[in-house]
This record gives structure tokens, sequence and C-alpha cells, in this order.
């Protein structure tokens, strides 16, 4: 019979269960978050594939690099920690919508012990023996839906720290691709510098026969030294840039500072990339770019926190039962069962404002979660904004520096010859040699400025992941290992 009462309490339950209150969430539309239909800055529209952007520059060892500190990282360690974390999360809050059951067994024996002589047990008496088994279940109906709400917002949460690691992913093979053109930049620097080193030597050489022979005071001498000096001074300061930017690599890959530093040695050229990249049009970053959907998932979970305060307000129905059994031995423990149902509703009649405040406090959650939800769209736009000029400015500067450099190299190699033939002065070949050294420079960071625009505008589409892909998801962790799961690669 009380089995029969419990179903129908909960039959009629069923109906009520399917009113849940608070809003139901639905993304913003572009409009909302002010998204414009084109970029400001001209670029190609069509769609790129951004996946595994860094393979674009065509250098081997940059893609060993990245694909090494995207298994390796502890930045990405931590996002899959956290991944984890909001699993588990997920997994309570579901728990909120099923009964909670638990059982319990005991066994007595009582010896009734009627005589004694001399320390010793004459007659044992009669021995009392009590088998008991319990089972009690306890279910609070999620009447209003706030444990639903719950779930929505514990999911939505979950499928946020997701996107939160794909864009730990993809921000960590942009600086692994940042350190490394830097590394690339110090070589060709230093190789620049340690050229003009070699120039100067000569014209120092030449500048001490023709003081010796009396042509010139040692005043040419002087200044070709200096020149020299200076020149010199800057190559430390090159290779603790190079150094720098090694030590950063290996930390990036999860490695002490100095262990790529010998795979890095080796001189490559600064990595150049393609000529430009496909944008789309603005409205793509709200599925393109980790960091926006993240956000968005943040303000679905935000909103779904309103029905779980809401929720709190209305009345809160639970319902329990039990069943036990108590017999002398185990074979009649089913002869006689005994069970009770019961059901209580609570309301909360006064709590001073509690409750409507903690909804008031959720809705302006929810606000704050829209407006950094709309910030992180707009800052995503302005970073592919920034980008493409950057790319832009990079290449008209490399344009620009490598006539510079022509030019110099022209006016340096006439500098010297006629230096050596007396017909112009220590002053102007000084110069020359200055001039070349600046545009050669100059050329060289100008290439340097163009892949890390390129880097920055690929980032800022949001490349190094799978945007197809659903938020990626961790699974838990197996008795006894310790070991964080891998990432799931771009």
């Amino acid at each position: 019979m009380a089995r029969s009462h419990f179903a129908l309490v909960c039959a009629l339950l069923l109906p009520l269960e399917a009113c849940t209150v608070g809003p139901d969430y639905r993304p913003p539309a572009a409009a909302a978050l002010a998204v414009p239909d084109s970029y400001s800055t001209p670029a190609p529209s069509a769609a790129a594939d951004t996946r595994r952007w860094w393979t674009n520059f065509n250098d081997p060892q940059l893609d060993a690099i990245v694909d090494l500190a995207l298994k390796q990282n502890l930045d990405i360690a931590q996002a899959v920690s956290r991944l984890r974390q909001a699993r588990e999360s997920l997994v309570q809050s579901r728990a909120a919508l099923f009964p909670s059951v638990s059982a319990s067994g005991s066994y007595s024996r009582n010896i009734n012990i009627r005589g004694q002589t001399f320390g010793q047990i004459t007659n044992a008496g009669i021995v009392n023996e009590n088998y008991a088994l319990a089972a009690d279940v306890a279910y609070t109906a999620d009447i209003f839906g706030g444990n639903r709400r719950g779930v929505q917002s514990a999911r939505a949460s979950y499928e946020s720290s997701g996107f939160s690691l794909a864009q730990v992913q993809a921000s960590i093979a942009a600086e692994v691709a940042r350190n490394y053109i830097l590394a690339r930049t110090a070589q060709a620097n230093v190789a620049i510098a340690r050229n003009s080193l070699t120039i100067q030597d000569d014209n120092l050489e030449i500048a001490g026969f023709r003081v010796q022979a009396g042509l010139v005071s040692s005043l040419d001498a002087e200044q070709s030294r200096a020149q020299r000096a200076q020149t010199a001074a800057n190559v430390p300061s090159l290779e603790q840039q190079f150094q720098q930017a090694a030590n950063r690599i290996g930390v990036l890959t999860g490695q002490a500072p100095g262990a790529l530093k010998a795979d890095l040695e080796a001189r490559a050229p600064i990595p150049q990339g393609p000529d430009s990249v496909p944008v789309g049009v603005p409205a793509d970053i709200l599925r393109l770019r980790p960091d926006v959907r993240a956000a968005e998932r943040t303000l679905a979970a935000a909103t779904a926190q309103i029905g779980v305060a809401k929720a709190q307000l209305l009345p809160q129905l639970t319902l329990s039962g039990s069943i036990s059994s108590n017999a002398a031995s185990i074979n009649a423990l089913t002869d006689i069962i005994t069970g009770r149902v019961f059901g209580s509703l609570a309301q909360t009649i006064f709590d001073a404002g509690r409750n409507r405040a903690v909804v008031r406090s959720r809705r302006a959650a929810a606000e704050q979660a829209f407006a950094a939800y709309k910030a992180t769209v707009l800052t995503a736009l302005e970073d592919v904004e920034n980008g493409l000029t950057a790319l832009a400015t990079a290449q008209a500067r490399q344009r620009e520096f490598a006539v510079a450099a022509e030019a110099s190299n022209n006016a340096a190699l006439l500098a010297r010859s006629q230096y050596r033939a007396g017909l112009t002065d220590i002053t102007t070949l000084n110069t020359a040699e200055s001039s070349l050294l600046s545009a050669q420079s100059g050329l060289s960071s100008a290439r340097s400025d163009q892949a890390q625009a390129l880097v920055q505008l690929y980032l800022a589409l949001g490349g190094g992941w799978d945007s197809a892909a659903p938020a990626p998801t961790a699974e838990p962790l197996k008795q006894g290992d310790g070991q964080p799961p891998r990432a799931p690669a771009p």
C-alpha cells in the first residue's frame, strides 16, 4: 500500500515539474552586440582555415616546437584541470534531480548467563539473535525547475571552461611563434652587426695605412675605431635578446629555460608567412574566437542562475520513505516488512528579503555577463582591425627598407672605393656605413614585424583550434591515474 501511495504522489508531481521559473536563455543577436557588417580595414573576405596556422610559415622547427608546447605547456595543464572541475560540478548538479537512497543492516547477539561457579560458566543460558535491514529514500521534487536551471548553469559553465581551454591553447601557440620569431630576428641582427664589424675592421686597417703614409691625420683612424666600437657594443644586447627568447620557448614547452637553446643555436631565417589572410565578416568572430564563445556560455550560465534563485521563493516539497524488517533469523527477514511514506511542504515566510535580494543579485550578474560578452566581442573585432593594420604597416615598411638597404649598400660600396682612392673623407665613409647598418637592421625589423603581425592576426581570428567542433570536454580520472589528460589537439 505504501508503495502505491508513493507512486501516486510521484505521478501527481510530474505535471507540476513541467513548470520552470526564470528566463529561458537565447543567445544575443549580432546587432545587440554592435557587430558591424564589415571591417573598416580592407581585407579578403573569404573564409580561411586557421586551425594550424603556424604551418603557413613553412618552418618545420617552428611546427615541432608549437606541437610540443601544446602537449606539455603547464598553462594548458591548468586549464585542463579547471575543465575537470567544471565537469564534476555538472555531475553534482545533475545529482540533485534524483532521489537519494541509503540502506543499513545490523546484527546483534545477546547471551543470558544464568550461573557461575568458581569463575566457570556452569549454564550458558539463552542466546537471542536479531537481524535487521532498512532502506531510506528521500527526494526533493523539482516542482519549479530550480534544480534543472542549476544543471543548465553548470552545463554552460562546463562548456565555457572547454572554450577557455581552447583559448589557452591558441594563446600558447601564438606565444611560442612570437618568441621563435624574436629568436630568429636576434640571430639575423647579430649576423648583420658582425658583417658590419668585418667591413669596419677593413676600413680601420685602411685608415691606419693612410695615417702611416701621411695621407690623412690620425683623426681618420680614431673615428673608424669609435664607429667599430659602437657597432660591437650592440652585439651583446642582440645576443641577450636571443637568449631570452630561447629561454621563454623552453618554459612554454614545459621544460627548463635552456632546454631548447642548443636546438635554436643554428641560425635560420625569420619565418615569412603569406602576404594576406582572409578574415571573413565580423559576425564570424562570434563562432571563431574561443574566448568569445566562452563569454557567451558564461552569460548562459548566469541567466540560468536567475531561475535557481527564483525557485527558492516558492514552496519546496520533500518526499521520503523507508522500509525495514527485523527477525530472529535471516530466513525470516522477509516475513514482516514495515514501511512509511512522509511528505513535507516548506515555504519561507520571512527572511528579511534575503531570497528576493538573491534574485536581484543574479539578474545583475547576468547583466554583467552580457556586458562582458559584448566587451569580449568588441575587443575581438578590435584585435582583427589592429592585426590587419599591423600587417599592412609592416609590409609597407619592409618595401621601403628594402629600397633603403639596396641604396645604402650601393652608397657604401662607392664610399669605400672613393676612400681607398683618396677621393672622399672618413666622415663620408662612416656615414655611408652607418646608413647601411641602419637600413639592414630596419629591413630585418620590418620582416620580423610582418611575421609578428601575421601571428597577431591569426590569433585575433581565433586560429589554433577547430571552431566547427564542440567545446573540448574532459573525462573523469581513472582510479590511480595522476596524470592530466591531454588537451584536445587543434
